[in-house]
């Protein structure tokens, strides 16, 4: 699957590795349901982590269409509030 980081670029991702980013994704919308700055900023780090970490960046020239959108680590927990969907950035 290929993942767009707002931002940064593309990355290929196995869809192997979902379980795992879902289980962030979840975390991340919990800190938002709670108002919790401190855990959205860390869950939000974790999960783009683990997406550069799992994922293999395409070449900046490549025109592939995103599956998933992710916000960047700038972004503010009003904005990823926006960006949620069906429960979670990650559909599924």
């Amino acid at each position: 699957m290929i993942v767009r980081i707002m931002g940064e670029g593309q990355l290929e991702v196995a869809e192997s590795h979902l379980d795992r980013l879902n289980a962030l994704d979840v975390r991340l919308s919990e800190a938002l349901e709670r108002g919790d700055e401190e855990a959205f900023r860390n869950v939000l780090r974790s999960l783009l982590a683990a997406v550069r970490e799992s994922g293999s960046p395409l070449p900046a020239e490549a025109l592939e269409p995103s599956e998933l959108i992710l916000p960047n680590e700038d972004a503010t927990a009003e904005e990823v509030g926006r960006l949620l969907r069906d429960g979670g950035l990650i559909p599924g």
